[in-house]
């Protein structure tokens, strides 16, 4: 995990590289979202995945940084003042406090252009229909029917009671699209067809689910300055979770039951799939 998070900054450094005109602030608050902390969980699934294929590592950590641009992206929005209004972001201040609301606003459009800019990158990968597809993976996972949707969910929350069909629904949107995605781009470069990434596909999802549940813990049981964020966010907001809807032992129970599922799902797989394993129990395991 270290290594593909030395891999993914060291992109962002490269990418980012402070220019000496008006633009440097909106490159200094690009960076200061994107380089350093958090788990870079997305990026690593990319890499994993691209791994069963034997894709070559300069395409898969392109890939992964572009799938980590969005996300931070997405991070940079939701922090916002008219959104969750996060103060802390990854042990840091969150880049609206930092550098302004709009320099923020516009450092999360640059980094969503950014990544659909790395995917459709000859260097990325040399054929034209797998950086087409990537694209379209990634599109899908951030637009109504992904991130986009899911945050719209959550703001309506604030104001309705969601069933737990309902929650799970918003966190597959929210959550679970991107994941989805990470593991999805990694099978397209390795030019796997749509038909054998069923397993794949199934990973990713009870991995989402999975990985919302232990949030749910981490945001009531964790702590704040190992997980770099303000908590207990959700229960302020009156909103319904996992947690709440099915109380902590059902919930921790929920968790490990999905881990196995999602790693029964690569059965087909032999030692390859060792790291997509790992992922999976850490999932769980981690503090924040």
């Amino acid at each position: 995990m270290q290594a593909v998070a030395n891999a993914v900054d060291s992109q962002f450094d490269l990418l980012l590289a402070v220019p000496e005109d008006p633009r440097a602030v909106l490159f200094k608050a690009m960076r200061h979202a994107a380089i350093g902390g958090g788990k870079r969980l997305r990026p690593l699934l990319v890499i994993a995945t691209s791994r069963l294929f034997n894709v070559d590592q300069v395409s898969a950590i392109k890939a992964a940084t572009a799938v980590e641009a969005l996300h931070v992206y997405s991070l940079v929005h939701d922090d916002l003042p008219c959104m969750d209004d996060d103060d802390l972001r990854r042990g840091k201040p969150t880049a609206h406090v930092a550098f302004g609301e709009a320099e923020a606003v516009l450092a999360g459009d640059a980094l969503h252009a950014l990544a659909f800019d790395l995917l459709s990158d000859e260097s990325t990968h040399p054929d034209p229909f797998v950086r087409t597809e990537m694209v379209s993976c990634l599109a899908q996972a951030a637009g109504p029917s992904g991130m986009a949707g899911g945050q719209m969910m959550d703001l309506v929350a604030e104001n309705e009671t969601f069933d737990l069909q309902t929650v799970t629904r918003l966190q597959q949107l929210k959550t679970g699209a991107l994941i989805a995605a990470c593991v999805e781009i990694g099978a397209i470069l390795g030019k796997v067809p749509s038909e054998g990434r069923t397993g794949l596909r199934g990973y990713a999802h009870d991995l989402g689910l999975a990985f919302q549940i232990a949030d749910d813990i981490l945001d009531v049981e964790g702590d704040e300055e190992r997980a770099g964020k303000a908590l207990h966010k959700d229960e302020e907001a009156g909103k319904q979770t996992f947690l709440s809807l099915m109380g902590l032992e059902r919930a921790r129970e929920q968790a490990k039951m999905l881990v196995e599922q999602a790693q029964s799902h690569l059965s087909s797989y032999g030692d390859e799939a060792d790291m997509l394993r790992e992922i999976a129990a850490f999932t769980v395991e981690r503090d924040r």
